[in-house]
């Protein structure tokens, strides 16, 4: 009986050893499975700020607006947009808004900090961000977030069209709609305002041109609502109307 005692002690050893290793084993999956987890809420934290919590543009991106709540902050913040008739195009010329993304501009984010708007807001929007050697400015690939189509691209300046800087609202749009009587300094702050400004999958871009809301709308459904209320925002400080069919789709955008 007592050798039979001891037998089962080290069978018992042996049993309480073997769940010893298992839980260890078990407590490093829980280390790498809360790092992923942290990449996870990098990730979606990168996807970007909402319109509502971002009026100056300076945060990150452009996140959906998918509560009632928030679209109904957003339909009251449309409703404050005045509309008008377009004007004609005549006269335009993108040099009117003054040198692209240039950083000698007063009155805005990030003029006059020593690097160009582009790359601003690359960086504003971008992680993983890597900058040319030597340099505190320009980015040379990062990991973006694109609001209008919802993917997440992995970008470097050897493929620079990838990924291109969208003015919400256009600035031929803006010269029919009243920019064109303005002095050259307002036309250079809308231009280079990060308000008005999307890092955005290129191809989106292209196929926006000058159009407002109602011509045309971002790829992703989800995030129309949100470029409905940027388009306001960039409206509402610069007191540029909208036609009133764009008005109209863009409170359509937030359930109006």
């Amino acid at each position: 009986m007592p050798a039979r005692r001891t037998t089962l002690s080290a069978a018992a050893v042996l049993l309480i050893s073997a769940l010893v290793l298992s839980s260890c084993s078990d407590d490093k999956k829980p280390a790498d499975g809360g790092a992923s987890a942290g990449a996870g809420a990098a990730g979606a934290a990168n996807r970007g700020t909402s319109p509502l919590e971002n009026p100056d543009g300076t945060k990150p991106g452009l996140a959906p607006l998918t509560s009632a709540e928030d679209q109904k902050a957003g339909r009251a913040l449309i409703a404050k947009v005045a509309t008008a008739a377009t004007g004609p195009k005549d006269g335009y010329d993108r040099n009117e808004f003054g040198p692209a993304w240039t950083d000698n501009v007063d009155g805005i984010p990030g003029g006059h900090n020593n690097c160009d708007t582009r790359n601003d807001l690359l960086a504003r929007d971008g992680s993983a961000v890597e900058r040319k050697d030597g340099s505190k400015c320009t980015v040379t690939s990062m990991t973006i977030h694109d609001p209008y189509t919802g993917k997440t691209v992995e970008w470097n300046k050897q493929q620079a069209s990838k990924i291109q800087i969208d003015h919400v609202m256009p600035l031929s749009y803006d010269w029919q709609m009243g920019a064109s009587k303005w002095e050259k300094l307002k036309r250079v702050q809308i231009a280079n305002d990060p308000l008005n400004l999307i890092p955005a999958d290129g191809s989106q871009n292209a196929s926006k041109g000058d159009s407002g809301p109602s011509a045309w709308l971002p790829a992703n459904p989800e995030i129309r609502c949100a470029y409905a209320v940027r388009f306001a925002q960039v409206s509402l400080k610069y007191q540029l109307p909208v036609t009133e069919a764009d008005k109209k789709a863009m409170l359509q955008q937030c359930g109006g």
